[in-house]
């Protein structure tokens, strides 16, 4: 199978440029009458609203806790308001998220058995609700960001417009078929290229199988050889060239197997990174896939990647 250029290979060698290294309660919820004199700052136009977070709000209860925040408020905004225009109005959210990685912890040497138990606001943390003319600006930069992935490069990218706004290095599919008991038959485990869309987001998955054995796990085991829960980080779901062919995106517990073809076909990053791609790849974003063996840099030199498939043959 020849290596096939999805996108022009001006656009892959611009978006190359720009990327070179690999017990709280939530049921009820009591909002506060909304202050709409707050100023992110001097030049920043003032939000709609501003809210006052009343409780520390851990990452178990971090959804369920946004849902009512996006209920009440979308009722008095002109414009719809989800969970990813809010916190991307909400930048540090997404820098706490990403905090929570359990390496992140570590390398900070702060041992992380359970990490739904951490915390993502805090009791007086202010969230501001934009304004119309900043949500529309959010949502035209949104709706321009599409990911696109380089199997053989082991590398993820956001690019908004032409601009790669988020860079990972990844892990991908296996050069091989095995047999899965979860499929109950032999499958091809090589990541498929192709183009689609992300189709469905499992905000907060708790179920966990093994392909290989179909049996269910909720612990993990770390590559410094420790045990802990699986964490609570959303997985998504992109169809590719009109099939659901299982390919998730999604964190891995395992960042040695990084830049590796390790998977059984699934897209992996680390635990920090799957929280912002997440709130830059909302349902509907585009994802390219490809195959492309041939890099040019900023200068026009090129650099073949090794043949991981065999498809260049």
């Amino acid at each position: 199978m020849n290596s096939k250029t999805v996108i022009p290979l001006i656009m892959a060698s611009f978006i190359l440029a720009t990327c070179q290294s690999p017990d709280d309660k939530t049921a009820t919820q009591q909002f506060p009458t909304p202050d709409s004199t707050s100023v992110t700052s001097s030049t920043a136009a003032p939000p709609l609203f501003s809210y006052i977070v009343p409780r520390t709000i851990r990452v178990k209860d971090y959804f369920p806790f946004m849902d009512s925040l996006v209920r009440h408020y979308d009722s008095l905004v002109p414009y719809q308001l989800t969970e990813h225009l809010l916190v991307r109005s909400n930048p540090r959210i997404i820098d706490t998220l990403e905090d929570t990685d359990y390496y992140c912890r570590m390398a900070r040497g702060e041992f992380v058995y359970d990490q739904r138990q951490l915390p993502v606001l805090h009791q007086g943390d202010t969230l501001y609700i934009p304004d119309s003319t900043s949500a529309r600006a959010l949502l035209d930069r949104m709706a321009a960001t599409w990911i696109d992935v380089n199997i053989p490069e082991f590398t993820l990218r956001v690019v908004e417009g032409q601009d790669t706004v988020q860079c990972m290095t990844i892990r991908v599919g296996q050069n091989k078929k095995r047999y899965q008991e979860v499929l109950g038959r032999v499958d091809d485990l090589r990541t498929r290229p192709g183009i689609g869309t992300i189709v469905r987001i499992n905000r907060a998955p708790s179920l966990f199988y093994d392909p290989h054995t179909g049996r269910r796990f909720i612990y993990t085991k770390r590559d410094d050889g420790r045990t802990t829960r699986m964490p609570l980080i959303p997985w998504m779901e992109p169809e590719i060239n009109g099939i659901r062919m299982g390919q998730m995106i999604h964190p891995t517990t395992n960042p040695e197997t990084l830049g590796k073809a390790y998977s059984n076909g699934c897209i992996g990053c680390t635990e920090g990174e799957a929280w912002r791609l997440y709130y830059h790849a909302p349902e509907g974003t585009k994802v390219v896939i490809r195959y492309d063996l041939l890099l040019i840099d900023p200068v026009g030199d090129t650099t073949r990647l090794p043949d991981i498939y065999g498809w260049a043959k």
